[in-house]
């Protein structure tokens, strides 16, 4: 088996791929070794003591290292964890398959009814234009509320934390998101 690496926008963070699924579907984020108790494969990686984060997409899975934590060090030791876990095949969450369970995150802010087709036209966007970008960069986006004509989206993985991902949702997203939507006035980080 190889494991290939890719860069991703966030120096700290590389995204790992297995060449073969992580994900069934959805994504799942490990921000802290408690969060991570879940996964036997994220709580090995977050025991090096060098990890801050650990995102598994569809098919990659993205590292996030520690401030100070050099990648030339660490990367070994990350490879030959997802090598024996894949080679293995061991379960990817404990008590067996939790790939397709997903508990999405309540929105930041209520959505008004009034704006539901706002709201669908949105979470289209999102879903079809703007998840698919981010993924390639070793992340996720989440949408977590829309107001006054303020969209609230969160991003994960690779993308939090990311110094550029402020451009990314003020030049990139918010410009898509007006252009599509007109009643769409800012882009917030929630």
């Amino acid at each position: 088996m190889f494991i290939e690496t890719e860069t991703t926008p966030n120096p700290a963070t590389l995204k790992f791929l297995p060449g073969r699924r992580v994900m069934a579907s959805g994504t799942r984020d490990f921000t802290t070794p408690e969060e991570a108790e879940a996964s036997p494969l994220a709580e090995a990686l977050f025991e090096s003591g060098e990890v801050t984060g650990v995102f598994y997409g569809a098919d990659f899975v993205s590292v996030t290292a520690a401030p100070g934590a050099e990648w030339t060090a660490l990367k070994p030791q990350v490879v030959a964890i997802l090598l024996d876990h894949f080679v293995s095949e061991a379960p990817l969450f404990r008590g067996g398959d939790a790939a397709a369970i997903s508990v999405p995150a309540e929105p930041e802010v209520a959505d008004d009814p009034a704006d539901a087709e706002i709201i669908a036209q949105i979470k289209d966007l999102i879903e079809t234009r703007v998840r698919p970008a981010v993924a390639g960069d070793g992340g996720d986006i989440q949408y977590r509320g829309f107001q006054n004509g303020v969209v609230f989206l969160q991003m994960q993985g690779a993308c939090s934390g990311c110094p550029s991902s402020t451009a990314t949702l003020k030049h990139g997203i918010e410009g898509l998101l007006k252009h599509y939507v007109p009643e769409v006035s800012e882009v917030r980080a929630a």
